[in-house]
């Protein structure tokens, strides 16, 4: 069925971005799409060793398994077959679940944990070839980040979503991996156009769960993905979205953005100025707002600051990360689950100072059993979070922090830093991304890694996606998602 468009709107101009894109992706783009697939593997494949029945991915599966329907695409790792809306939201809730996922600048959100299970879904339901993966993920990446760039008010200094308490990651990403399911089932710009003003009314998210607790959280994620997988479905099956979905007066932007969004930052140099390749790299397992705050503690441990001479610790941050990092401060000093620490300033600098794992702060780092470690906690304890004016005036295009130290020999320490290791100006390097990916893979006791690792390399050029699949059907996984 042939649909009208106006290009003129925006989700025209996104939708034919989309389409051209199919043939005109820049190989730099398509290099990077793949290292957010790899990224995004390694993340999953460490979520997936929670043996916790109700972690939530596990409790997903369950539900999903018990609702039955059309085996289409895996769970990871080697997990059952389920429909392909089924298998995004468990696998896009896995991509969140520990907070090791891709962030985007100034936006503040994560897109690829909304995108990549999405696309990979749909790829393995249709048979896609590794190239056209690559490109469904850079496109709705791209969207993805575009959206949460309208977000961003410069008098704020900080994304109006976040300010509202909003999740941005899955409410622009539902329409992002609408547009990466779209472009693999090979909609046109009308049913791209359409797929993406019916995922618009489908994003929701609340980011109270950052500050108070509670495992919902991860599934933001996984929501934005299924419900994008379901939006272009229905746009293939002839349903139609608004075409001013997203300017128009009851439309997305001025909806949850009030009229304080730049609509020009959506679409201005579309195609020739990728968000995707200024999306950064997480280093470390924990809200992005901590990282600034590690990096200080890991230099300052390198300088020779000895942790148990320490009397009292200043960590200096921007307004927005002190409220979700240092309050309240009760909870912080003294998170209620490893989990929970994760959004925690004092905690974080903690266990840096005191040297950590992986890239300097890993994973075992944030288990429960480390909140019964009296030094740790003892330690936390003598943090305060306050706000930095130097870090404030660059947030929210650089995670900044200050952190003072004041020991028992009277000595005064302070190491400042004006964006977080893998953020702007300092970027993970290939082999430090690599190096991340083998690290998660361990955690998952996956045999080889660069197995795994040449087969996300070799996409370019792949026929499908079933070798990469075929190589994450880990049999002893699949009894463990009952």
């Amino acid at each position: 069925m042939t649909r009208s468009l106006d290009t003129a709107t925006i989700a025209g101009t996104l939708a034919a971005f989309a389409v051209e894109s199919r043939t005109s992706l820049p190989a730099a783009v398509s290099a990077d799409a793949a290292n957010r697939v790899l990224d995004f593997l390694g993340n999953s494949l460490a979520a997936s060793a929670a043996t916790d029945p109700a972690a939530p991915h596990r409790a997903l599966t369950r539900l999903m398994l018990r609702r039955g329907g059309r085996p289409e695409a895996a769970v990871l790792p080697g997990g059952p077959l389920l429909p392909a809306a089924g298998a995004a939201l468990v696998n896009g809730t896995l991509a969140h679940s520990l907070d090791f996922d891709d962030t985007h600048l100034p936006s503040v959100l994560h897109p690829s944990a909304c995108v990549v299970p999405a696309a990979l879904a749909v790829a393995q339901e249709r048979g896609s070839s590794g190239a056209r993966l690559l490109t469904a993920i850079a496109v709705g990446d791209e969207v993805c980040n575009r959206l949460g760039l309208a977000s961003y008010v410069p008098q704020l200094r900080n994304s109006l979503f976040f300010e509202k308490g909003l999740h941005a990651t899955s409410i622009c990403g539902t329409v992002g991996a609408a547009a990466a399911a779209a472009m693999l089932l090979d909609l046109d710009t009308a049913g791209i156009a359409s797929a993406l003003g019916i995922a618009a009314s489908m994003g929701a998210g609340l980011l109270e769960a950052n500050r108070t607790g509670g495992t919902v959280k991860p599934v933001h994620c996984g929501w934005g993905a299924q419900a994008g997988v379901e939006a272009a479905a229905f746009a293939a099956e002839g349903i139609t979205g608004p075409p001013t979905v997203f300017e128009g007066r009851f439309g997305f932007l001025r909806a949850h953005l009030d009229d304080a969004y730049d609509p020009e930052a959506v679409t201005a140099e579309l195609g020739t100025r990728w968000e995707l390749l200024r999306t950064v790299y997480k280093p470390y397992p924990s809200n992005h707002f901590t990282h600034a705050g590690i990096d200080c503690a890991l230099a300052l441990r390198a300088e020779g600051l000895d942790p148990d001479l320490v009397e009292a610790i200043e960590l200096g941050v921007a307004g927005a990360p002190r409220r979700t990092i240092g309050e309240p401060a009760a909870e912080k000093i003294a998170p209620r689950s490893g989990y929970h620490a994760k959004f925690s300033g004092p905690y974080t600098v903690a266990t840096a100072l005191l040297g950590g794992g992986g890239l300097g702060v890993y994973l075992d780092d944030f288990t429960d059993d480390m909140l019964r470690d009296p030094r740790r906690m003892a330690l936390a304890r003598k943090v305060t979070v306050v706000t930095d004016d130097v870090c404030d005036r660059e947030f929210p295009r650089r995670f900044g922090a200050v952190l003072r130290v004041r020991t028992r020999d009277g000595r005064r320490w302070e190491h400042r830093v004006g964006s977080s290791r893998g953020g702007p100006g300092h970027p993970l390097t290939q082999p430090e991304l690599e190096e991340k990916f083998r690290l998660n893979a361990a955690w998952a006791r996956v045999d080889d890694p660069d197995a795994l690792s040449g087969a996300v390399r070799a996409l370019p050029a792949a026929g499908s996606v079933a070798q990469l699949m075929g190589l994450l059907a880990f049999p002893d996984r699949r009894d463990g998602q009952k």
